[in-house]
């Protein structure tokens, strides 16, 4: 690509990795809150625990999951710091690659606004995303429950029925977050309209990207090195292959987005043509003479 898509692909992969961290420090977090307030809960991760490892390192798991509980607040809270910051770089990226897809030029702006910006954009995107996760999961649940009390939950078709009404509606669901991540995340948005078939073609490709990781994880969880292993590989793959499909449909949906119209400059009228001697005479001014010169005496234009 000569706006360097694939670079853009690879720096946005680096910063999704970099954000896991993070988050699974707020998510330790959490469920460090949750023990602490359910002992008996914690007493039997506890016994689990020792009875997976080895006994002589009984006395140093104890010893770590009581340090991560009583850390809990302060893990939390530079999870929290650190996702920030990294999720910013992964917005800032992301809205950087977009904008070169979309053949703008990033205005200038002052760091702090553009930051604002950055976080505002990246909580509604993870808002969108969340909402089109609940909607695909909830689904079979909901499908099943409407049917169940129609009493079509025993008919044939329901099986058949259900995994395609399950994919349409994780399509249209991504095909709405697509929309809003091409035409408002560049650094100046574009009107919707001009991205409504580069979004429907990303929701398509993404699903199919989840279909293929879903065949991988089940291909790479048949071994022991798969299982350590083959899920890390996989989903920096999966997260490549995304960004890459993005770009492609970012640069595609620019490309072929009809041009705005644009007021027509208004022109200055042209000034008058100089009349050359040869094209329209110039009349020569006519003398008077007295009444009573003769007639001979008069020049012959003149003459009565």
């Amino acid at each position: 690509m000569s706006y360097h898509g694939y670079a853009y692909a690879a720096s946005i992969t680096y910063f999704t990795v970099l954000s896991l961290l993070p988050l699974l420090m707020v998510a330790l977090s959490v469920t460090s809150f949750v023990l602490a307030s359910q002992p008996v809960v914690l007493a039997q991760l506890r016994s689990e625990i020792d009875q997976a490892v080895p006994p002589s390192l009984n006395g140093a798991s104890n010893g770590l999951v009581s340090a991560i509980i009583n850390q809990r607040l302060k893990i939390g809270v530079l999870g929290v710091v650190v996702a920030l910051y990294s999720g910013w770089n992964w917005m800032n990226t992301l809205r950087d690659a977009l904008t070169s897809m979309w053949d703008q030029q990033r205005p200038p702006q002052p760091i702090v606004r553009m930051v604002i910006k950055d976080v505002i954009a990246l909580l509604g995107l993870a808002g969108a995303l969340l909402v089109s996760f609940a909607l695909t999961s909830a689904t079979g649940a909901l499908g099943n429950v409407l049917l169940r009390l129609v009493g079509l939950s025993n008919a044939g078709w329901v099986d058949a029925v259900l995994p395609v009404a399950a994919v349409v509606l994780a399509v249209a669901a991504n095909w709405l977050v697509f929309i809003w991540v091409l035409a408002k995340l560049p650094r100046t948005p574009v009107e919707a309209r001009s991205a409504v078939r580069g979004a429907l073609a990303a929701a398509i490709g993404f699903e199919v990207l989840k279909w293929l990781g879903n065949i991988y994880l089940q291909a790479v969880g048949r071994s022991p090195i798969g299982v350590t292993f083959g899920w890390l590989v996989g989903l920096l793959v999966f997260i490549y292959l995304v960004a890459r499909m993005l770009m492609l449909v970012a640069a595609w949906t620019a490309v072929g987005r009809s041009p705005e119209p644009t007021e027509p400059e208004p022109t200055e009228p042209e000034p008058p043509a100089a009349q050359s001697p040869t094209s329209s005479p110039v009349p020569s001014p006519q003398v008077e003479y007295p009444a009573d010169v003769p007639d001979a005496e008069l020049p012959e234009p003149a003459r009565r």
